[in-house]
């Protein structure tokens, strides 16, 4: 059951992730850091999605580019579930520059340039429900219990 100190948030394994296979390595290391897939598919995102999904950089000079490379490949979504799961994926996903990424990292490991940095991850935790809700009807988050749930609980 999602509890109430607990966070989803949405990850996006971006066109150049999936053209390079990197979506099982992506997917297990959310698993293995022990936070919860609630939501998961591959989808084709088309463009009004994704001027929905990049509202927030519209009429910034790199808008369209972005709209264009999340657009030219099948996309992976995941939805995340766990304590501080937004700040979690965020510190696994590392910097949007891999020069400027930590090793061990996502982008520091696998990332090419800022533009192909392999993965998106909410910022916020609102911004994380908004964009799950944007991406996943309520019928495809799963609310399931494991055995290691307690273990990973915040104290």
């Amino acid at each position: 059951m999602f509890e109430r100190d607990e966070q989803r948030t949405l990850m996006i394994v971006k066109p150049d992730g999936v053209q390079r296979g990197l979506v099982g390595e992506v997917i297990s290391r959310v698993e293995r850091r022990g936070l919860k897939i609630v939501g998961l598919k591959m989808v084709w995102m088309d463009k009004e999605l994704a001027k929905k999904h990049y509202a927030v950089h519209d009429g910034k000079d790199f808008f369209d580019k972005l709209i264009k490379f999340i657009t030219s490949s099948p996309v992976v979504l995941i939805a995340v579930q766990g304590y501080h799961a937004v700040n979690l994926v965020r510190r696994m996903m590392g910097a949007l520059d891999p020069d400027e990424a930590d090793r061990g990292s996502i982008r520091g490991d696998l990332a090419m340039s800022r533009s192909f940095n392999v993965v998106h991850g909410s910022d916020t935790p609102e911004n994380g429900e908004a964009e799950i809700a944007l991406h996943f009807s309520q019928k495809e988050i799963f609310d399931y219990s494991r055995s290691i749930d307690d273990w990973l609980k915040n104290d």
